[in-house]
C-alpha cells in the first residue's frame, strides 16, 4: 500500500476551488510490459505517472500511476497500470474503476502474454468501451504496422474493442496523439451506468499531509462527495466526514462520478485504513463473506476444480475464496449441469461457465452486478471472472435440489427480489436491503418494492416488505388455530390474541402478524381484539350443558340477593368445577348472570336492588341527605355480611352509592 506524497491526484495543497469539467472520463491502460503505456500517458498528459524511485531506476511501472487532461469540456483521467506479470494484482487494483481501457500494444512486438491476459480481464470486468493505441509506430515499416494491426483485430474479435479506433502512435515524435485523445474524449458521452446517489469510491492510495491528516484517493464510481458529508469505510464500517476534496490537484466543494479525486477525511487515522478498503454511503454496499455468482472461465485457463482456492479481485481488494459448484455448462448458452451430492471431481471446464458459491476467508464489499475477477493461487494466473448474483448467500450447501432452481431465479432482477423475499419468510426485509444486496438506487429500492407489493407477491407492513405467501401462511395458520380452539373450547368466546401468535408466527414480524389479523377483521372474517374468533363462532352447548345452564339460572333466581356458592351450584347442575366455571364465565358474557366477587347473581335481583336504593331519597328526612350504613342495609335486604359487603361496593362502582365514613351516601 502506498502512503507517500508523491504528486497525487487530489493532494490537499492544491490550488484554488475549481469546478470539474461538465463531461469526465477515467481512462485505464492496458498492456504488456515495456510496450509505452506510461510514456504515452506522459506524452499525452506531460504528467509523469510514475512516482517511486523505483519506478524511475528500473524504468518500470511498479504500482498505479495517476495523469489528466482536458480535451475541449471534456476531462479525461489515466489510471496507468503495471504491465509486468508479477504486478498483476496492482493492474486488477486500477482497473476495476474506469470507464474505458486504451490497449496499448508496441508494434515492433504485437501480441505478448500480459496483453491478452490484460485485455481478458478488462472483458471480465464488463468494460464496454476503449481503443487500441499501436505505440512505436515510428519504429516499424508500414507492413509491420499494418501486420499488428491484424493482429490486435484477430484478438479483439467478438469483444468490446471489435470495431474499435487502432490509432498508431508515437511517444518520442507525437505522431498520433492528438487523434488518440480525440478519440478518447468521443467515449465520455455514454459511461456506464453508476448508482446515482450511491457513493462508491474504492481507495487505491492512503497518504498522510502533515496538518491534514489521512488522505484517500480512488476512482469515484458513483455518486457525489461533498465537504462535510458523512460516509462509511467498508469492510470495519468506521464512519468517517469529508474534510476537503480534490480532482486532479484543485480544491472543490464537490465532485461527482466518474472522476479520479482525493478525499481528506475526519475521524480516521492512516493506519485504520488501507488499499481495497471503500469508501461509501451509509448502509449502501453489502459486507460478506459467502458469495453467489456465475463464472466465466478463459479458454486457455486450467478447469476450475470444486473446493478451488482462488485469488478474488474486485475493485481495489484481493481476498482468498473457496469455491463450491453448483452447476457447469461448456459455453454460455447451454444447458446447465447440476451437481449432485455425492458427485465427485466436479469442475467447470476451460471456455465454460458455472454457477458457483464462494466463501471468502475475510469480508469483502460488494453488491449485485459487481465483477470479480478470478486468478489462481500459484501460479497467479488469471483464470477467469464472474459477475455477482448474491453477495449475501446464504448459509449452507449448494448441491441440493433447490439450488439449480435459486440460481437460476437469481439471474432475473425480478426474481432476486423474490427469492429473497421467499428466504426472509416472515421475518422480512427492510426496503433498504435491495440497495445493498440488490445493487440499486434508493429510489429503485422504493420502485421495485411498490412493484412487488403492487403485484402481489409482497406485502408492507411496519415499515418492512414480506413474501405473500409467507401472509397468506400466517392467514391460513390464524384461521386453522381458531377453527381447533372453538372444538376444544366451544364455550369460549375466542382464543388470546398473543397465544395465537405464539402458535401460529413465533418467529415472524409481529408487524406482519398485526396486519394479517387486521385483514381478517376487515373482511369479517375473524372478530375480536385481544380474543380472536371466527366471526361465525358461537358457543355451544351440549344436551347436559343445556339442562346445566337451567339448573344454574334457576337457582340463582331463586336465591335472589343470597345465591349459592359455586360448590352447590356445582352439585346441583352436576357439573364439575372446571366445567362449571366455563358454563358461569359464558352466562356471565351473555349477561344472564352477573359476576360480584366469589358469587353470581341474578340481573333482575340487581335491579331490584338498585331501584331500592335510590329510594331511599324519597326516605329522607327534609334537609338530610340519603344514607345507609351496614347495618341498615343487612336488616333492610335480610343479608349476612359476607353478601352485604360486597353488594355495597357493587353498588359503589355502579355510582348508585357513594361510601363517606362508614356511611354511603345515595348519588
Amino acid at each position: 500500500m502506498r502512503r507517500d506524497r508523491a504528486a497525487a491526484p487530489g493532494d490537499p495543497a492544491g490550488a484554488a476551488v475549481d469546478s470539474p469539467p461538465m463531461k469526465s472520463i477515467v481512462v485505464g491502460t492496458a498492456g504488456h510490459i515495456d510496450h509505452g503505456k506510461s510514456a504515452l500517458v506522459r506524452a499525452l498528459t506531460g504528467i509523469d505517472p510514475d512516482r517511486l524511485k523505483e519506478e524511475k531506476a528500473r524504468g518500470i511501472t511498479i504500482d498505479l500511476g495517476f495523469a489528466h487532461l482536458d480535451v475541449g469540456d471534456t476531462q479525461i483521467a489515466f489510471v496507468d497500470v503495471p504491465g509486468h506479470e508479477r504486478f498483476v494484482r496492482n493492474m486488477l487494483a486500477g482497473a476495476g474503476g474506469i470507464d474505458a481501457v486504451v490497449l496499448v500494444v508496441a508494434a515492433d512486438e504485437s501480441i505478448k502474454p500480459q496483453t491478452r491476459e490484460h485485455f481478458h480481464i478488462c472483458r471480465l470486468l464488463g468494460i464496454e468501451r476503449g481503443l487500441v493505441a499501436l505505440t512505436k509506430a515510428d519504429l516499424v515499416e508500414p507492413d509491420l504496422l499494418e501486420l499488428a494491426a491484424l493482429e490486435v483485430r484477430e484478438l479483439v474479435a467478438g469483444s468490446f474493442l471489435a470495431g474499435a479506433p487502432i490509432v498508431p502512435v508515437s511517444a518520442r515524435t507525437g505522431q498520433g496523439l492528438e487523434t488518440l485523445s480525440t478519440e478518447l474524449a468521443t467515449l465520455a458521452g455514454a459511461r456506464r451506468a453508476a448508482r446515482g446517489a450511491i457513493v462508491r469510491l474504492p481507495i487505491d492510495r492512503v497518504f498522510t499531509v502533515k496538518g491534514f491528516g489521512a488522505v484517500v484517493t480512488g476512482t469515484l464510481v458513483s455518486g457525489r462527495v461533498a465537504v462535510g458529508d458523512e460516509l462509511t469505510v467498508l469492510p470495519e464500517g468506521r464512519l468517517v466526514r469529508v474534510r476537503g476534496v480534490q480532482v486532479h490537484g484543485k480544491k472543490t466543494s464537490d465532485v461527482e462520478a466518474p472522476h479520479r479525486v482525493a478525499i481528506n477525511l475526519g475521524g480516521v487515522d492512516v493506519e485504520d485504513v488501507a488499499r481495497g478498503d471503500t469508501l461509501a454511503s451509509a448502509d449502501a454496499l453489502a459486507v460478506t463473506r459467502r458469495v453467489d455468482l456465475r463464472v466465466q472461465l478463459l479458454e486457455e485457463a486450467r478447469a476450475l476444480r470444486h473446493g478451488a482456492r482462488v485469488r478474488v479481485h474486485h475493485g481495489t481488494s484481493e481476498v482468498i475464496g473457496r469455491v463450491s459448484i453448483a452447476a457447469t455448462r461448456p459455453a454460455a448458452g447451454g444447458a446447465w449441469a447440476p451437481a449432485r451430492v455425492g458427485d465427485l471431481g466436479v469442475s467447470a471446464a476451460p471456455g465454460g461457465e458455472a454457477l458457483v458459491r464462494l466463501r471468502l476467508d475475510r469480508p469483502a464489499v460488494l453488491t449485485r452486478g459487481d465483477r470479480v475477477v478470478f486468478r489462481a493461487v500459484s501460479p497467479p494466473v488469471t483464470i477467469g471472472g464472474g459477475v455477482v448474483l448474491d453477495p449475501l448467500a446464504p448459509a449452507g450447501g449448494v448441491r441440493r435440489a433447490a439450488a439449480l432452481d435459486r440460481f437460476a431465479r437469481l439471474s432475473s432482477d425480478r426474481d432476486a427480489l423474490g427469492v429473497w423475499l421467499s428466504e426472509a419468510g416472515g421475518r422480512g426485509i427492510d426496503p433498504q436491503r435491495f440497495v445493498q444486496r440488490g445493487g440499486l438506487t434508493p429510489d429503485g429500492a422504493r420502485a421495485a418494492a411498490d412493484a412487488l407489493a403492487a403485484g402481489g407477491e409482497a406485502r408492507r407492513a411496519g415499515g418492512r416488505l414480506f413474501d405473500a405467501a409467507a401472509a397468506a401462511a400466517i392467514e391460513h395458520g390464524v384461521q386453522a388455530e381458531l377453527a381447533a380452539f372453538h372444538r376444544t373450547h366451544p364455550l369460549e368466546p375466542g382464543a388470546s390474541r398473543e397465544a395465537v401468535r405464539e402458535t401460529v408466527a413465533p418467529s415472524a414480524n409481529p408487524a406482519l402478524f398485526d396486519a394479517v389479523i387486521e385483514d381478517l377483521l376487515a373482511r369479517r372474517v375473524v372478530g375480536g381484539t385481544d380474543r380472536l374468533a371466527l366471526a361465525a363462532h358461537r358457543p355451544t352447548l351440549s344436551p347436559q350443558e343445556t339442562q346445566a345452564r337451567a339448573v344454574i339460572i334457576d337457582q340463582v333466581r331463586a336465591a335472589r340477593l343470597t345465591p349459592p356458592d359455586a360448590p352447590a351450584l356445582a352439585a346441583a347442575a352436576g357439573l364439575a368445577p372446571a366445567a362449571l366455571d366455563r358454563l358461569l364465565q359464558m352466562l356471565v358474557r351473555e349477561r344472564a348472570l352477573v359476576r360480584i366477587d366469589a358469587w353470581v347473581f341474578d340481573p333482575e335481583a340487581l335491579a331490584g336492588l338498585k331501584s331500592s336504593i335510590q329510594g331511599l331519597r324519597t326516605e329522607a328526612p327534609a334537609g338530610q341527605p340519603p344514607t345507609v350504613d351496614v347495618a341498615t342495609f343487612k336488616a333492610r335486604f335480610g343479608l349476612s355480611r359476607k353478601f352485604a359487603i360486597p353488594l355495597l361496593e357493587w353498588l359503589d362502582r355502579e355510582r348508585v352509592t357513594r361510601r363517606v365514613g362508614d356511611r354511603r351516601l345515595v348519588i
